[in-house]
């Protein structure tokens, strides 16, 4: 089991690639009406918010990428700025096994330093691993894969009230999750999917254990972004493909219980 390390981290300019359409932020410390700001963790090129960003948008939520990965990339250099962190999958990366997460020790101490100061975190994929390990938790090896999983909500929690919906996982290993998290879903054999961490008045962290807002280019993108790949890939595409517009379809109610969850709104 892996409990994390902190290393520091090289800490420059970042810059957006052009081909995706993100916002342009501005100073948080303008005058006028407060908006939320969150940073947002790339680990691969084709990795993004994918469907998730039109909802922000539309919820006037603004977010900046950062690709630590990258040229010249790196990580935010505090919390302060941000209302808010989202850890995105890695594809093959994991944080026990395969080829380790280059990035890993400094997002740790980075997430630790947002879940200390109350600045609500969101981890999809290889980020929720990364979350559990952060908030006192630790990570488990779990082979590279991929699956449409239907999650199953936990009665009373706030997944319930949205009901069953696909989530689409494309990561290895698996979160070991710290005492005061809360299971808010599992699949149908029993693999917790999603969780949360915090007072239940004051949540500070979810774990997806996949991508609500997936596109199937996104993980074709990533098969053709490494070598390695998942068994059952071909079938995994078709899959995904195939969830897509129930995938659609959910992500407003979603995404809409997330934000409130996090406070983002």
């Amino acid at each position: 089991m892996f409990r994390g390390f902190r290393s520091k981290p090289d800490f420059r300019a970042v810059r957006a690639p052009a081909r995706a359409r993100w916002p342009v932020l501005l100073d948080p410390r303008r005058d006028g009406p407060a908006m939320t700001t969150l940073a947002v963790i790339q680990h691969t090129e084709s990795e993004y918010l994918g469907l998730i960003e039109d909802h922000f948008e539309g919820r006037n939520i603004r977010f900046r990428y950062f690709r630590p990965f990258a040229h010249g990339g790196t990580l935010p250099m505090m919390p302060g700025g941000f209302d808010g962190l989202i850890l995105l999958g890695g594809g093959p990366y994991g944080v026990v096994s395969g080829s380790i997460l280059p990035s890993l020790g400094p997002e740790l101490r980075l997430t630790r330093e947002f879940l200390a100061e109350g600045r609500p975190v969101l981890g999809i994929g290889l980020g929720a691993v990364i979350l559990a390990a952060a908030a006192g938790g630790g990570a488990e090896e779990a082979p590279l894969r991929i699956a449409v999983d239907m999650v199953e909500p936990e009665p009373g929690t706030w997944l319930a009230e949205i009901g069953r919906f696909p989530l689409v996982s494309y990561l290895r290993d698996a979160p070991f999750l710290p005492e005061e998290a809360r299971v808010l879903a599992r699949s149908g054999d029993g693999t917790v999917l999603a969780f949360e961490t915090g007072p239940e008045a004051a949540v500070r962290a979810v774990g997806f254990l996949g991508h609500p807002g997936a596109k199937r280019g996104m993980a074709e993108d990533l098969a053709m972004e490494f070598a390695e790949t998942p068994e059952g890939l071909l079938e995994g595409l078709t899959a995904l493909g195939a969830a897509q517009g129930e995938i659609a379809e959910v992500l407003g109610p979603l995404v809409t219980g997330l934000v409130a969850r996090l406070r983002w709104m």
